[in-house]
């Protein structure tokens, strides 16, 4: 017997979509619940995996949960303000953003 395509059974992240709606955060991409915003997820929780938790896995006993928090919080500073994007030209996030906040103010006052 053949099964239906995948996609009948894929999730749409819903636990991924309430925890946005509980930080008062609106999906970035397509509609919220989607499977883009699981997606998107995915992709960021496997970098977070390779960077941060694997090369740490053998080398360092994490202290607890307060230590695991607090380097997850560093890894997401960076990751946000420090570390080259290739999709953005190789620009930190956070610089971009300053690139494009100004793009739009001088846009502004030249209408």
């Amino acid at each position: 017997m053949l099964r239906r395509p995948v996609e009948f059974a894929q999730y749409t992240s819903l636990a991924f979509t309430e925890q946005l709606a509980e930080a008062g955060i609106a999906g970035s991409i397509g509609t919220v619940g989607d499977a883009l915003d699981n997606a998107l997820m995915e992709s960021t929780i496997g970098l977070y995996k390779t960077e941060l938790i694997v090369p740490y896995a053998h080398s360092r006993n994490w202290s607890g949960l307060r230590e695991v928090e607090r380097e997850t919080a560093e890894w997401v500073h960076w990751y946000n303000s420090v570390r080259l994007h290739s999709s953005i030209d190789y620009m930190p996030p956070i610089e971009r953003e300053m690139v494009y906040a100004t793009s739009i103010a001088q846009q502004g006052a030249v209408a």
